[in-house]
C-alpha cells in the first residue's frame, strides 16, 4: 500500500490548523506526497500554528511569506504553502505546479460565535475560497475531493441522533450556513464536472494539538487558575465528542478508498455517544483532581442545544469505528497540554 501511495499527490488545505496537521502526519507516514496550504490567519494565536508546522519539520514557518512554500527537514514527501484559498492568481497556479490526485479541504474560518463578529470573513474563505478551489479542481482535472462540513448544519434539529438524510435548511449561525453552502456547491459541481465529492459533517473533534478557543483548552485552565468556568445554557448542553485519532482514522480510509456509491456523498464522522456538559466538565475535573467553580450563562447566540451523530452510512460504507470514549481522550488531550504548556512558558497561547 505504501508503495503505491508514493505515487500519489494530495492537497491539503487548512495544513496547520488542528485537523490538517493530523492529517498531515499520518499522510506522511502511509508514504504519501503532500502540498500542504494554509493562510496563517490570526484567529487564534499563530504560534500554535506555526509549533504544528515545525512538528512536520518545516524549520521557521514565521519566516514563510504569503505565497511562497518551504520544504520539511523530517519529510522529504511534504511541501509547505503560504496562501488563501480565495487566490484567485496564486491557487490556480499551485494546481498548474503540481499534478494533485486527490483534494483535502480543511481550510475556513472557524468559529461558531466569531462568525456573528466578523461574516465577510467568513463568506471569503468558506464560500469564495471553496468556490476557488472547486474551479481549480475543474480546470486541473483533479477528480476526487474530500472536504470538511460541519455538524453545525442541523441546527436545532429536534430529531436525534441527527442523519444525513434530515433536513438542514435552518443553520443557527452564518458558520453554519457556510459550511452547508459548501455542500450545495459540491454537489453542483459534482453533477456537472464529474469531481468525485465527499463532505464530512465533523462532530466536535477534540484531542492535543486541538484549538485553544474550544472548551477543553478552555476549561481546565480556568480550573488550575481558580477562575470560573463558563457553562452556558446553565449546563443543558450536550456535545458528541470526538477524538482525533477517530476522525482521522476515519479519514484515512475515505482518502485510501476507492469505493463510493455516487459522485456526491455526504457523511457524518462523529463518535455516536453525546456527553453532557456538565459530565464533561467532569471528566476534566476527574484527570486534575480538582473541582471546578462554575458561572452558570444563558445560550449564547448560534449555538445548538446538542448534537449526536448517527454514523451508520460511515461504518457500513467504510467500516468507520470510533475507539476512544470519553474519559481517555480528555486524559491524552491533558497530559499533551501540560508538557505543551511547559515548553510555551515564556510564549504563552
Amino acid at each position: 500500500m505504501d508503495q503505491e501511495n508514493s505515487s500519489q499527490t494530495i492537497l491539503v488545505t487548512g495544513a496547520a490548523g488542528f485537523i490538517g496537521f493530523h492529517l498531515c502526519k499520518i499522510l506522511l507516514q502511509n508514504n504519501f506526497k503532500v502540498i500542504g496550504l494554509d493562510n496563517l490567519n490570526d484567529y487564534y494565536p499563530v504560534q500554535l500554528k506555526y509549533d504544528r508546522l515545525k512538528e512536520l519539520g518545516v524549520l521557521h514557518p514565521e519566516q514563510v511569506e504569503y505565497k511562497q512554500s518551504s520544504s520539511s527537514k523530517n519529510h522529504k514527501n511534504f511541501l509547505f504553502v503560504r496562501l488563501n484559498l480565495e487566490d484567485k492568481n496564486a491557487l490556480p497556479q499551485l494546481f498548474e505546479q503540481h499534478q494533485f490526485d486527490k483534494v483535502i479541504n480543511l481550510a475556513a474560518q472557524a468559529g461558531v460565535r466569531n462568525s456573528l463578529k466578523n461574516p465577510f470573513k467568513y463568506i471569503d474563505s468558506n464560500i469564495v475560497g471553496f468556490l476557488n478551489l472547486l474551479e481549480c479542481m475543474r480546470h486541473y482535472r483533479v477528480k476526487k475531493l474530500i472536504f470538511a462540513s460541519s455538524s453545525s448544519v442541523y441546527g436545532n434539529n429536534s430529531k436525534i441522533p441527527f442523519a444525513e438524510s434530515d433536513q438542514v435548511d435552518e443553520p443557527l449561525s452564518l458558520y453554519a450556513a457556510t459550511k452547508k453552502s459548501n455542500e450545495l456547491l459540491a454537489f453542483t459541481y459534482s453533477h456537472l464536472f464529474e469531481i468525485q465529492t465527499i463532505g464530512l459533517r465533523f462532530f466536535t473533534v477534540y484531542g492535543p494539538w486541538g484549538r485553544p478557543d474550544m472548551a477543553i483548552f478552555l476549561f481546565p485552565q480556568a480550573i488550575l487558575k481558580n477562575q470560573p468556568v463558563k457553562v452556558f445554557n446553565h449546563g443543558n448542553l450536550c456535545r458528541d465528542f470526538t477524538f482525533i485519532d477517530d476522525i482521522i482514522n476515519g479519514m484515512m480510509k475515505i482518502i485510501q478508498s476507492d469505493f463510493l456509491k455516487k459522485k456526491y456523498e455526504i457523511y457524518n464522522i462523529g463518535n455516536s455517544k453525546p456527553v453532557e456538559l456538565l459530565d464533561f466538565i467532569e471528566a476534566i475535573e476527574k484527570k486534575l483532581g480538582k473541582k471546578a467553580k462554575k458561572e452558570m450563562l444563558p445560550m449564547q447566540p448560534g449555538d445548538v442545544r446538542s448534537t449526536w451523530a448517527n454514523i451508520t452510512r460511515l461504518q457500513e460504507d467504510f467500516d468507520y469505528q470510533p475507539q476512544t470514549d470519553l474519559q481517555e481522550g480528555v486524559n491524552q488531550f491533558l497530559n499533551w497540554l501540560e508538557v505543551y504548556s511547559k515548553q510555551k512558558v515564556d510564549k504563552p497561547f
